[in-house]
């Protein structure tokens, strides 16, 4: 695997490291080791699976707070998507500022979303799926989301949404005693 580091701290696009011949090729997706060697996360608990039918589909901006936050690694396995993540750890020099890649079926990218961002995508096809490894159990009374055109963070998408959900598109704009700290 090739760890690029993004502009946000702690933050990875990940490209395979294709092994190939005449029959194709082999690459690792994840390797505990290689993970540990990069300070980056290597347990998880989940693989979660989305399909999006419609281009334009928005999903985001979520995560959950401590002692729930968690890490996610993200790939496209078809189609293409935009992802994007938001940097909301109250200390970070990067606080607010956001990074966003396109991750498809064909490029095999991955984005590693480390805990303390806020994570989404938009699809830029139809039957975009995305699969991803989280490493904390979903906890709803943990779980936030920021209003994906919050225009505190400016997140420039590359085409307009077609398809938001109701609790997506009513996520409420940033606000640091509601996004940051844990109500229960």
């Amino acid at each position: 695997m090739i760890f690029n580091k993004t502009p946000l701290p702690g933050a990875y696009i990940i490209d395979l490291e294709k092994k190939g011949d005449d029959r194709g090729f082999f690459a690792r997706v994840f390797c505990k080791q290689e993970f540990k060697q990069h300070e980056l996360e290597t347990e998880f608990v989940q693989i979660n699976n989305s399909l999006s039918a419609k281009k334009g589909t928005l999903r985001g901006m979520h995560y959950q707070l401590d002692p729930h936050a968690e890490v996610k690694v993200v790939r496209c396995i078809k189609g293409r998507l935009w992802d994007v993540i938001l940097d909301i750890r109250p200390n970070s020099p990067t606080f607010g500022q956001w990074f966003g890649a396109e991750l498809s079926a064909e490029n095999r990218r991955m984005m590693y979303v480390p805990k303390g961002f806020a994570h989404g995508f938009i699809t830029l096809e139809d039957d975009t799926e995305a699969f991803y490894l989280v490493s904390a159990y979903y906890a709803p009374e943990f779980e936030r989301g920021i209003r994906w055109n919050d225009p505190k963070f400016n997140i420039q998408w590359p085409i307009e949404p077609q398809v938001i959900s109701d609790k997506d598109r009513n996520h409420p704009d940033f606000d640091p005693e509601f996004h940051l700290e844990s109500r229960s």
